[in-house]
């Protein structure tokens, strides 16, 4: 399957990951439990699987991400001005 990221990681970066762990941040909030996340050192893209845990972020799950994200939306703001 490819990744969503295919810039190639710098081989610091990638080895000071390896080493202390990635410094993820929130890069796109789906819903209130899902997040997409990408490490400011390496660039390495991940996103809140249906378990809570961490998984790369691929093509696939990008549209999914994106396709939950305007249900959410939508659903939000229909309860708001009910």
């Amino acid at each position: 399957m490819p990744k969503a990221n295919n810039k190639p990681t710098r081989p610091i970066s990638a080895l000071i990951c390896s080493i202390m762990g990635h410094n993820y941040i929130i890069t796109n909030k789906i819903t209130n439990h899902i997040n997409e996340y990408k490490c400011t050192n390496c660039k390495n893209e991940v996103c809140d699987n249906t378990k809570g845990h961490l998984e790369e972020l691929t093509l696939k799950q990008r549209e999914v991400n994106e396709t939950l994200s305007v249900f959410f939306k939508k659903k939000s703001k229909r309860q708001l001005t009910a």
